[in-house]
């Protein structure tokens, strides 16, 4: 099935060329996910083999998603963030979520969607799929992993444009740190998409209350 990873990491470029294009409804997560679904049931393997599995630790799966998260949010948002500023003259922007503040109802639905289609979708997509499928379609090596790793990185923070130059450039760190998560925890991707729901459910509570640094 190898010699199929690069038409299939083709047509995954078009759809991600297209979202970042403007010509998809919303992005082009929700489409990749019903690719990337597709191509798991056609090669015959299920969400085990992305690191979706059952698993009997879930409590310290939970404790690793959750601190990964918050630390994480910590580090971008007192760390990184100030310093991407310095270089760029700008902190991510973060307009389109100013009518979060003190909007409970906006609020509520932008957990949900952080939740499912942020934590789960872009998890399963750029650290699951994405990632995955470039490291095995490099030679499943290390250096074909760290190089996918990069890729997708860059791949996500472009999907971020929305936040200007600072906002890609915060986004691809954070996309590489889920990405080393991933790695690290041998692959399971239940810790990456709860540091990615916490870290997301953090900086929308700041918005909420009006203490998001720069908002």
């Amino acid at each position: 099935m190898r010699r199929f990873v690069l038409p299939e990491l083709l047509v995954a470029a078009a759809i991600l060329a297209a979202g970042f294009a403007g010509f998809l409804p919303f992005s082009a997560t929700p489409f990749l996910i019903v690719f990337g679904v597709v191509s798991l049931w056609l090669r015959g393997e299920g969400a085990r083999a992305i690191g979706l599995a059952f698993r009997s630790d879930w409590g310290r799966t939970a404790l690793a998603g959750i601190g990964a998260g918050i630390g994480y949010q910590c580090f971008s948002l007192y760390v990184a963030e100030p310093a991407i500023a310095r270089l760029t003259g700008k902190l991510p922007d973060v307009s389109l979520f100013a009518p979060l503040a003190g909007n409970v109802h906006f609020l509520l639905i932008s957990l949900a969607v952080a939740w499912t289609l942020a934590a789960v979708g872009e998890e399963f997509v750029y650290r699951g799929y994405l990632l995955t499928r470039i490291a095995r379609g490099l030679g499943d090596t290390p250096r074909a992993w760290l190089g996918a790793l990069a890729v997708t990185s860059i791949l996500f923070g472009v999907g971020h444009r929305y936040q200007g130059a600072s906002g890609m450039i915060s986004a691809g760190l954070g996309g590489f740190a889920f990405g080393l998560l991933y790695l690290a925890t041998g692959r399971n991707l239940w810790v990456a998409v709860i540091a990615h729901a916490t870290m997301d459910t953090l900086g929308l509570l700041l918005l909420f209350l009006g203490k998001y640094p720069g908002a």
